[in-house]
């Protein structure tokens, strides 16, 4: 397989090796990443990297990954709303409740068993032996548009899209409390939370660039519907954000009150939009999917109020 080249931008400087391939590839976890340096597989700048390595920003980082390992992954016929397919690419509108890959406490049941006995073999290896396709990931209490590769070629193209901010995405949400103005952008590094490793925070301490973008789009007493553009994808992004400006989403457990609000599975955020660079065809497919029953159910509630 070739390898994947990478530069480390400014705001990376002082950024662990590890954590900077860990969030440049979301194949690669942290420890999957380590293992690649330690082996050699690695290169910065032509020479081979260390561990302890932190980037000072500009370097050239060469990853070669491996061979894919065969699927252990069992297909299962859960049922899947295709919003469109191709010989290349999958993009599936998943309902919230859906883990997307196989994980400790969730070994089956997932996003990931229901591709591969939607796609037969036609799905990359590049993530590994429980993560085939997946080239980036939504909470499992988060809905929409979720897109995999069916090949190791197209998997690399869309990894190096969310690398370059070429993927977009766009969220809608309702958040907590009354946005006075009609549109912001929160600035603030997210990192993993100094006391709760379960969680992110906005941290300087090892927080990567983080930027969202938002508008209102509705106001209702006490909260708000917002759209949510992502100019990076750090994990929980747009929950940590709009939780950071005293704005947490309705119905987030983690980052907001911690009392499940009744008939809402999980946050009410949605992936209502996705834009990719054809990893082929090299052309623009944007695509778009409706609010889930759930958040519409809310706005006519709210609307009510």
């Amino acid at each position: 397989m070739e390898p994947i080249c990478l530069t480390a931008s400014a705001e990376d400087g002082g950024t662990r090796l590890d954590s900077f391939l860990s969030a440049a590839l979301p194949e690669l976890t942290r420890s999957a990443a380590a293992r690649l340096i330690e082996t050699g597989q690695v290169l910065i700048n032509g020479r081979a990297a260390v561990k302890s390595c932190r980037l000072s920003g500009g370097e050239e980082i060469s990853v070669a990954l491996p061979d894919p390992e065969p699927v252990e992954a069992l297909p299962q016929d859960i049922p899947l709303d295709v919003v469109y397919e191709d010989g290349d690419v999958i993009v599936v509108n998943k309902p919230a409740g859906l883990v997307v890959h196989p994980a400790p406490g969730h070994p089956d049941g997932t996003l990931v068993n229901a591709l591969l006995h939607h796609c037969g073999d036609s799905l990359s290896g590049v993530g590994g032996a429980l993560r085939p396709g997946i080239v980036h990931r939504i909470d499992r209490d988060t809905s929409g548009l979720i897109i995999a590769a069916k090949n190791d070629a197209a998997h690399q193209a869309l990894s190096a899209q969310l690398q370059d901010h070429t993927l977009a995405r766009t969220y809608e949400a309702v958040v907590v409390g009354s946005l006075r103005e009609d549109g912001g952008t929160v600035d603030a590094p997210i990192g993993r939370c100094p006391t709760d490793r379960k969680k992110m925070a906005v941290t300087d301490r090892g927080g990567r660039r983080a930027v969202t973008h938002w508008e209102a789009l509705e106001r209702f007493p006490g909260y708000t519907h917002v759209r949510c553009r992502l100019e990076t994808g750090r994990t929980h992004q747009i929950r940590v954000h709009m939780a950071y400006i005293g704005h947490p989403i309705y119905g987030d457990t983690v980052y907001g009150a911690k009392k499940p609000v009744p008939g809402l599975t999980g946050q009410c955020l949605h992936a209502v939009g996705l834009r990719f660079v054809h990893p082929r065809r090299g052309e623009i497919v944007e695509l778009s999917c409706p609010l889930s029953g759930e958040f519409l159910f809310l706005l006519e509630k709210l609307r009510r109020l």
